[in-house]
């Protein structure tokens, strides 16, 4: 394929140097990685090939530069394949997953390359390298050896064979999971049948049903996206159609939602049975131990010790809770126990009842454009970050809007793009990626960092409305866009998120708090139709809610975090039968009667589309624990946007990725380590 009919084969000069969106078809991508893997390999060569002794810029600084073309190309595939699905795409993604992983292991197991990062590493001491620089050799020749590079002979080569399995069984896995999600749908037809649903619900399933080309009078959809069936969960008077739409949201991935072809149980198996023969030829008795020797926790004690912290305290507050909904219960004569999908509901009930809080009266309060202005706002505040719209610039589909970032001195300082819409072509969740990160090593790349949200869009001709979690979703996912944009950096590999996992979710946490600022809340929280400002009675009723539920949120995610734990903890080579192990630890672990984990193994795309999080979901509490005691610093300044403070995030938080051991950095910013009650305290969980 020529150059010409492949826009991939040739550099893209879209604006900002964004790929050529609309010319881009499934079949150019094999062809162009191809290409692209020919390049780096002819690059890499050249840097393990040269007679010069080993130096820190002949070496580690060229390695970083080397495959830039292959990364462009593998952010695009990834961002597509996630974000704008196809037959074809997928299949190609099945095609390439093993070639990738190959050239992955090619990389990390040349022996020559891998001897010059080890001479180099044996030095480091005496080569009068900068902080940053000897922060990248150590990491460099981290990632060499944790992929391998001290293996030889059968052990090498089954090392190769198992990365690219692995690489297989990830795609495979995330490709069912959004089989599931994509092919389910509860059609909803009549009052009888729509009954408890506030006009905002009815809205999003109704327009769900029409983006599926449903177009019968009066036909609602309600689908597996996470902001359209958690609403119908805690609305439907429905209890029979809750439990329907709740199964099958349980149940993607094993079996209980779509057809056989999309069960991920034997895939889990094999992955796990892959996870634990790679950390064995790392010397590791189980993967959780090879996992968290590259993180801040570095063991699982400390793991397990923070989890230990919360997880009693959590189930004491969901029985108080419990309670409260039971009281409820009965009141409205239902003599049925509360089970999993009945507890949200329940839960409204009483929120509506003892706090006078509806999330019906309080939708409207939250339009998506006004959320998207608020955090813009507040990046204007506290680190003066100016977002300005560029609707000329077209995205990969035309839910996606692109914005010039430019600091202070009005210097473009990046791009964000954001695709905020769920669509049965986009896998579920919420994320941020780049399809560039910043860096200055051989050249001055400015960072392209996307947000995508899952949030079901209005009706045709109205607004988008937010619930207070959608909202909270928002500022999270930009605050890891802030951490990938005012990356300050010289070397890619040390750029923006690219930090250990769990202090990746620090800045990310950390902005959330901004979302239930009274400040913000009143410039920006507005109703669509008055424009009148979110009254004091309104924002009082949600502060005083705010812990409400608390425990039941604690508790899922506590058991998803423990059985990540426990089932990357084996150390035999035989794995169980995964649903029978996850409901075993559950019943061992105590979880409360109607509560379910807050994601099953089987559709656990944290722990299973990729090893990122695997073994390390607990990140988000330990990130917690970092960015509630953060923002003390803020309360304690007395001004949520105190400007002193701000710049001591950037400079220690946000600006530096991975270039400084990220517990130094804390304690550059706090001066000191983090302690655990402010996040105590956040989630209603110390003592009374």
């Amino acid at each position: 394929m020529t150059e010409q009919a492949n826009p991939l084969l040739s550099a893209w000069t879209g604006p900002y140097g964004l790929p050529p969106f609309d010319a881009i078809r499934p079949e150019h991508f094999e062809p162009a990685f191809e290409a692209a893997l020919a390049e780096h390999r002819a690059e890499l060569r050249a840097i393990a090939a040269q007679t010069d002794a080993p130096s820190f810029d002949n070496t580690i600084a060229s390695f970083d530069r080397s495959g830039r073309a292959l990364t462009a190309l593998e952010h695009l595939f990834s961002t597509l394949s996630s974000s704008a699905s196809s037959d074809e795409l997928r299949a190609a993604a099945r095609r390439l997953a093993a070639p990738l992983a190959a050239h992955g292991n090619a990389i990390y197991m040349d022996a020559a390359l891998f001897a010059r990062v080890e001479q180099l590493h044996e030095q480091r001491q005496s080569l009068g390298l900068t902080p940053e620089q000897l922060r990248m050799l150590e990491r460099i020749h981290l990632d060499f050896v944790r992929a391998g590079a001290r293996l030889s002979g059968e052990a090498r080569a089954r090392y190769a064979a198992i990365m690219e399995q692995l690489a297989e069984l990830h795609t495979r896995f995330a490709q069912n999971v959004l089989a599931d999600e994509s092919g389910y749908q509860l059609q909803l037809r009549g009052e009888a049948e729509l009954a408890g649903l506030p006009d905002f619900v009815r809205a999003a399933a109704r327009q769900a049903a029409l983006d599926r080309g449903l177009t019968e009078e009066g036909l609602h959809v309600v689908t597996l996206s996470r902001s359209l069936i958690v609403p119908f969960l805690s609305f439907s008077e429905r209890r029979d159609l809750r439990e329907q739409a709740w199964r099958h949201w349980i149940g993607r991935g094993d079996g209980g939602a779509g057809t056989g072809a999309s069960d991920n149980r034997e895939i889990v198996r094999e992955i796990l049975t892959l996870r634990r023969e790679q950390a064995a030829l790392h010397g590791y008795r189980c993967f959780a131990d090879y996992a968290l020797a590259d993180t801040m926790a570095g063991k699982q004690s400390a793991v397990r010790g923070l989890l230990d912290q919360v997880w009693e305290p959590a189930k004491a507050a969901a029985a108080r809770e419990r309670a409260m909904l039971d009281e409820v219960r009965v009141q409205l004569g239902h003599e049925q126990d509360i089970e999993a999908w009945d507890w949200r509901f329940y839960a409204e009930k009483v929120r509506q009842q003892r706090y006078q809080l509806d999330e019906a009266e309080v939708k409207p309060f939250f339009p998506l454009d006004a959320m998207v202005q608020a955090m813009f706002d507040c990046a204007q505040r506290l680190y003066g970050l100016r977002f300005v719209a560029q609707p000329q610039v077209a995205g990969y589909h035309p839910d996606v809007k692109v914005h010039e970032v430019r600091g202070e001195d009005g210097a473009l300082r990046g791009i964000f793009v954001q695709d905020n819409f769920a669509r049965p072509t986009k896998r579920s969740g919420a994320w941020m990626n780049a399809l560039r990160w910043q860096a200055r090593n051989g050249i001055d790349a400015l960072p392209i960092i996307l947000n995508n949200n899952n949030f079901a869009k209005g009706a045709a001709g109205e607004p988008t409305l937010l619930s207070f979690d959608d909202v909270r979703t928002l500022f999270h996912e930009f605050g890891h866009a802030l951490h990938g944009l005012l990356s300050d950096v010289e070397y890619e590999r040390l750029s923006g998120t690219q930090v250990l996992r769990d202090f990746v979710e620090l800045p990310s946490q950390l902005m959330e708090h901004w979302m239930a600022e009274p400040a913000v809340l009143k410039q920006h929280a507005r109703h669509y139709r008055t424009g009148e400002p979110l009254p004091d009675a309104l924002l009082a009723k949600l502060n005083a809610a705010a812990t409400f539920n608390q425990g039941y949120a604690t508790v899922t995610y506590c058991a998803s975090a423990l059985v990540d734990l426990d089932i990357h903890a084996l150390e035999s080579a035989e794995v169980p039968d995964v649903v029978a192990f996850e409901r075993d630890t559950l019943k061992r672990l105590g979880l409360p009667q109607g509560i379910a984990m807050q994601h099953r193994l089987t559709h656990f795309q944290h722990l299973f589309s990729g090893a990122y999080y695997a073994s390390g979901y607990y990140v988000y509490l330990w990130a917690e624990v970092l960015e509630c005691d953060a923002f003390e610093a803020f309360v304690e300044a007395g001004d949520p946007f105190d400007p002193t403070v701000a710049r001591s995030v950037v400079d220690h938080l946000l600006s530096v990725g991975n270039s400084r051991e990220p517990g130094a950095t804390y304690r550059a910013f706090r001066g000191r380590d983090a302690r655990v009650e402010p996040m105590l305290k956040g989630r209603g969980l110390l003592p009374a």
